[in-house]
């Protein structure tokens, strides 16, 4: 008796605008150990034709879409989709559940329901935020703001230190009386 144990994992993350341009796309080459690695995506054309292809799929809202051999999961925001693709044996509940906190998590992260300008102003965050959902193409994380609170901790080598005309009058004091001190010494 064979237990067939997987991980939820994802081939592609991509952002396309409402015009089917590449916002953002990140491709994963997982293993699969009985076949080698996955041959597709490898070029850029690959990737491009694959993404046009979709887009002209996805125009209109929808969920989830069985698209040249791939289960793409998908979510559209203002004017921007947004999508995991996946092999067709994927879980599609737990593909949807991952794209969801992704996409809820940068919501709270950026303060705004997602647009193109703001995700390439904050392309670090995005990435982050990708990075704490899925790591290698693995699904680590479905909790929005388990992720959000993890991009947006500070890191603890920096302190935040506020300089406003108190600190600097204070300062100012210290410094006079330091060196009153030291005249008065001579």
């Amino acid at each position: 008796m064979s237990i067939n144990l997987t991980l939820y994992s994802i081939q592609a993350f991509i952002i396309l605008d409402t015009e089917g341009h590449r916002v953002l796309a990140k491709y994963y080459h997982p293993k699969n150990h009985s076949q080698g690695e996955i041959k597709e995506f490898q070029t850029i054309k690959e990737q491009k034709n694959f993404e046009k292809g979709l887009w002209q799929k996805t125009k209109k809202p929808g969920d989830i879409i069985l698209y040249d051999s791939h289960l793409a999961v998908y979510k559209h925001s203002l004017d921007l989709i947004v999508y995991f693709v996946a092999s067709p044996l994927e879980n599609e509940i737990m593909l949807s559940s991952a794209l969801t906190s992704l996409v809820d998590a940068l919501t709270l992260l950026l303060r705004n329901p997602l647009e193109k300008r703001g995700v390439l102003e904050n392309l670090d965050v995005v990435l982050l935020c990708l990075d704490e959902t899925v790591d290698d193409g693995i699904i680590v994380d479905t909790d929005s703001t388990a992720i959000a609170s993890r991009v947006s901790r500070p890191r603890p080598d920096t302190t935040e230190i506020v300089i406003n005309e108190q600190t600097l009058m204070s300062a100012y004091q210290t410094v006079r009386e330091k060196v009153q001190q030291r005249i008065g010494q001579l």
